[in-house]
């Protein structure tokens, strides 16, 4: 069966509910700071309860992946998508900034589950000659929806005030349940033959990889969290305005999008090492050269470097979890292997913190690149080891 039919097959149940709960996922996450201020908080106290809800996937990912193995990914794609809808719905009308807190926490959580639950479809739908361009084509698809989400959200936001985002994302999320209603249950055959299986077991079986590993998806995560404060914070420092900020950031993410699917053809094709490697260390060189970007040209020059190298990686994440799971357990490894992820998400920032609260700015943001660069080359090593040959090669297009 050619590359172009097995992708197109899928493309409806697999890329569909997740396109939708991106856009309203990226329609809310713009304006959290700013509900949480007009609930009353400090601008400390606003970051502060941002912070801590985005703890809840840190610490969720593990208990998503075990009810994602009990309950199957489709039942868990749509609880998800109607929990998500609830507390998004809820965040629209809360009084006070704990009730907001409450239903971020819930609202972040779902997200997690429904993450994983996509992921583990993904596996059971794609042969894996074919998988790490589907992987890919899913983070790409992330992608548009947080570029659509906050355009939408804008538009909604002139018109009907700070809220109306939140209320778009409840119908994105009811939406990608009802969709998911429809993809067979792929795993239900797997969960019979191969039993229950506890989170202790799964983590015990597999520590070797999740220590080793597991620890190259920190170095992904942690530097693609590094760039997502690091750019807008230089073109600040060097007297960029928000709007011409925002230009920069939009013109980067556009450059990923583009390269989502030639990231997962050269993972396919020819291994995984070469995207997971190229990813950092492009990140890091733009993070080192950005000390040099002092107007808006060569800031935006930097930043669509960075731009293509977080492109580049769209997927890897997924794809690594996805060669190493195991077919019992799945779940409760892809948990695990989200945790990694999450660990990253939350360590890379608190990196950059430490480094720009000893050192000048400009000397931070080049010892950040020193330091991913180096996270690189750990990220080579254990990918070479694990990845072993790459993936036979699709059938060709007849």
């Amino acid at each position: 069966m050619s590359e172009e039919f097995r992708l197109r097959s899928i493309a409806l149940t697999a890329y569909g509910p997740s396109s939708l709960a991106a856009i309203g996922y990226g329609a809310t996450a713009a304006v959290l700071p700013l509900l949480a201020r007009d609930l009353g908080a400090s601008v400390h106290l606003a970051a502060t309860v941002i912070g801590l809800a985005a703890l809840g996937p840190l610490v969720g990912s593990l208990p998503a992946g075990a009810l994602v193995a009990r309950v199957g990914e489709r039942r868990a794609l749509v609880a998800a998508g109607i929990v998500e809808a609830a507390a998004t719905a809820a965040t629209a009308i809360v009084p006070t900034l704990w009730l907001f807190l409450l239903t971020i926490l819930v609202s972040n959580l779902a997200w997690t589950v429904f993450l994983l639950a996509r992921q583990g479809y993904m596996i059971d739908a794609v042969p894996p000659a074919l998988r790490a361009r589907a992987l890919s084509a899913l983070g790409g698809t992330h992608r548009i929806g947080m570029l659509i989400g906050p355009l939408l959200g804008a538009v909604l936001i002139g018109g009907w005030g700070i809220r109306a985002p939140f209320l778009l994302a409840a119908v994105t999320s009811l939406a990608a349940a009802g969709l998911a209603l429809t993809m067979p249950d792929l795993s239900a055959l797997a969960r019979a033959e191969h039993g229950d299986t506890t989170l202790r077991e799964v983590l015990a079986r597999h520590r070797w990889v999740l220590a080793t590993l597991g620890t190259s998806v920190i170095v992904i995560s942690g530097t693609r969290a590094i760039r997502a404060v690091l750019v807008p914070l230089w073109a600040e420092h060097v007297g960029l305005g928000a709007e011409l900020i925002s230009v920069i950031v939009a013109v980067s993410v556009g450059v990923e999008i583009l390269l989502f699917y030639p990231a997962g053809w050269i993972m396919d094709h020819h291994g995984r090492f070469w995207v997971a490697v190229t990813c950092v260390g492009l990140m890091s060189v733009g993070f080192a050269a950005l000390a040099l970007a002092h107007g808006a040209w060569a800031v935006l020059a930097v930043s669509v470097l960075i731009g293509i190298g977080n492109g580049l990686g769209s997927g890897v994440v997924m794809t690594l979890g996805a060669d190493s799971a195991p077919v019992r357990g799945r779940s409760q490894f892809l948990g695990a292997w989200r945790t990694c992820g999450e660990a990253g998400q939350v360590g890379g920032p608190l990196v950059l913190a430490a480094l720009a609260a000893v050192a000048p700015l400009a000397a931070a943001v080049v010892l950040t690149g020193l330091v991913t660069l180096a996270g690189a080359g750990w990220v080579g090593y254990w990918v070479h080891r694990a990845a072993g040959r790459p993936s036979p090669p699709a059938e060709p297009i007849s």
